[in-house]
């Protein structure tokens, strides 16, 4: 952890039990978490970046279509942002500082751009979490249009949108599917995306210990992920730290699955004697 890190979560934290969550402050909040040269400045640089694409758009262009096609205009004809399949094998993918300002990323973290500058042009837009791929929409349910950042903005048919669930879900789209995404919901994903990338380079688990300790902080959080941080603790050689938390985990599950509550229990005993 370095020396800004605990400020950065107490606001982290702050930010995400706020009346209205900010989904641009809290995925800052991330990057100043992994990147230490992220400072006060260069968080409000990101923020004056979001406010001039925003400035770029015409004003109050028409309908959901209208809207969709201005952004696909001005963030992916004009300025570029879009992804590639190699931006999944880059932390930078699923931080917003680097990806406004490398302009690619992950479909999530491109449709946060999208997002924030639409939003604060007035347009009616949220995210959508199509299983596996994310993507943005503007307008009622009755008159939606989709667009996929990650693709440039490229306009979604209803065949299109089926399309991606299928490679990815493989199965039908589904209308809960289409229901605009929480920010905090967003934020999940986003810290779930970092784990992933973690996961698969087990020299990163300092990442991975960050994105599970940021995702505790939120208000709604899985209860296994206590569990996943104590077996990362324990993996990191903080053996005495994990079986804390594994003895505490194992409080929490008692009384609903108490077999696992004894495994868990073990568990710490066993990493109490790595000591030995």
């Amino acid at each position: 952890m370095h020396a800004e890190s605990g400020e950065w979560r107490r606001r982290f934290a702050e930010e995400a039990r706020s009346e209205r969550p900010g989904l641009a402050p809290l995925c800052l909040l991330i990057g100043a978490e992994a990147d230490p040269s992220l400072d006060e400045a260069g968080i409000d640089a990101a923020e004056i970046e979001l406010d001039r694409l925003a400035g770029l758009l015409p004003f109050r262009p028409g309908g959901p279509r209208a809207w969709a096609t201005a952004m696909a205009e001005l963030l992916g004809e004009q300025c570029g942002f879009e992804g590639t399949p190699g931006d999944y094998q880059r932390l930078d993918s699923s931080l917003l500082h680097q990806v406004l300002r490398r302009r690619r990323g992950l479909p999530i973290l491109l449709s946060v751009v999208w997002m924030e500058v639409a939003r604060r042009a007035g347009a009616p837009v949220y995210g959508v979490a199509l299983p596996g791929h994310f993507v943005v929409g503007f307008g009622p349910r009755d008159d939606q249009v989709l667009a996929d950042p990650f693709d440039g903005g490229r306009l979604l048919t209803g065949t299109d949108a089926e399309l991606l669930v299928a490679g990815t879900a493989g199965s039908g789209i589904q209308p809960s599917m289409l229901t605009p995404a929480d920010p905090l919901n967003i934020v999940q994903r986003i810290l779930n995306n970092i784990r992933a990338w973690a996961a698969a380079r087990p020299e990163r688990s300092d990442v991975a210990l960050w994105a599970l300790e940021l995702s505790l902080l939120l208000p709604a959080h899985p209860a296994r992920l206590r569990y996943e941080r104590a077996q990362l603790l324990v993996q990191r050689g903080d053996f005495l730290g994990g079986a804390a938390e594994l003895d505490a985990y194992a409080d929490v599950v008692t009384p609903v699955e108490p077999t696992t509550a004894d495994r868990v229990r073990q568990q710490a005993r066993a990493a109490r004697a790595m000591l030995n």
